[in-house]
């Protein structure tokens, strides 16, 4: 090809191929310590492979997820916290993963922006890593995409795509197993994890606060610190528990809270009867009910008020899988049953 004078270039339209290569090389080791059984290449291939074979599986079923952060980046971007919404887009497909009975192999991210700042995004693809590390899986990939015009200054988006394995007999579920007076089980989350940012950004905005601001409910920590606190990641926990066959289901409550969540894994003629007396939340969401306004109903359906998953479970069953759970180091507990509908 010939030499062209004045010719435009790629980074003159606003892509900068070398700040992309500089961003490879910035993650390749953070990629580098997810490694895990099955999942031994490195970054730079067109796809990524996995050995189901290597990772100890006879039988296997593929389960694929994929999600995204939601409008939690927004706090993200306007304050600088960019080390913790990496786990957060971890957590979001491979609780989901956990859902179906199956265990998260590899992950895959996508960063889109329309400048790429090569310190930013490290930060962010650091918390994807280390919520590959929590879930045991492997960060096999990604795709940076810079597109000029698509986003504003500063902003970006995120989508993480994972998938799992799980033996053919071990998939959740088991409707089949389900009857009235079968317990649920729930474990504590964090805070919103990351479901109902779009509601939670206009009460603060209706209570006057800075990000900057002494978080109201909590101490020693601004409120943008606060509400960044990363979704919980559950694989270690409970996957144990589901492979012991104690569990008959599994939701991880995301948008639609406590109230849209548990019917997906429940079996028909059964519904979820709560005790929402048997925990207690965490501060923010009084905090954020009583700034917003917000009717006890739409708390329940937006948000997860402090149970990040559930589980069901046998009477008989129950004791130990709270047992277990606890030893873990879980904040688990009793916080209903199934009942006929």
């Amino acid at each position: 090809m010939s030499e062209r004078p004045n010719g435009l270039t790629y980074a003159q339209a606003g892509v900068d191929i070398d700040a992309g290569a500089a961003l490879v090389d910035r993650i390749k080791p953070l990629a580098k310590a997810t490694r895990r059984p099955g999942a031994d290449g490195s970054l730079g291939g067109f796809g990524a492979l996995f050995d189901l074979k290597a990772a100890g599986f006879t039988d296997p079923l593929l389960v694929s997820t994929t999600d995204g952060v939601g409008t939690k980046l927004k706090i993200a971007i306007d304050t600088g916290q960019h080390d913790t919404v990496g786990v957060d887009l971890v957590a979001m497909c491979v609780n989901d993963l956990l859902a179906q009975g199956a265990e998260p192999l590899i992950f895959l991210d996508y960063f889109a922006t329309g400048k790429l700042d090569v310190e930013a995004a490290a930060r962010v693809v650091a918390g994807i890593a280390e919520g590959c590390r929590q879930a045991g899986c492997a960060l096999a990939g990604g795709e940076t995409a810079e597109m000029p015009g698509m986003y504003a200054a500063g902003d970006y988006d995120l989508a993480g795509f994972s998938l799992g394995a799980v033996e053919r007999g071990a998939v959740l579920p088991r409707l089949g197993d389900q009857k009235a007076g079968d317990v649920i089980i729930g474990l504590a989350s964090s805070g919103p994890h990351s479901n109902g940012y779009s509601l939670i950004r206009r009460i603060v905005e209706r209570s006057g606060l800075d990000w900057s601001a002494a978080s109201p409910f909590s101490d020693d920590e601004t409120l943008a610190s606060a509400l960044m606190r990363p979704t919980r990641i559950y694989v270690r926990q409970v996957l144990p528990q589901i492979r012991a066959g104690r569990v008959s289901a599994c939701a991880h409550i995301t948008g639609g809270g406590l109230i849209e969540n548990p019917p997906r894994v429940i079996a028909e003629g059964l519904v979820a009867r709560f005790d929402w007396n048997a925990w207690t939340p965490p501060p923010v969401f009084g905090w954020l009910q009583q700034a917003g306004g917000v009717a006890d109903a739409e708390m329940r359906r937006t948000f997860n008020c402090g149970v990040g998953l559930i589980l069901t479970a046998r009477p008989e069953d129950a004791g130990e899988v709270l047992a277990g759970l606890i030893e873990a180091g879980e904040d688990a507990f009793v916080c209903g049953e199934l009942a006929a509908a």
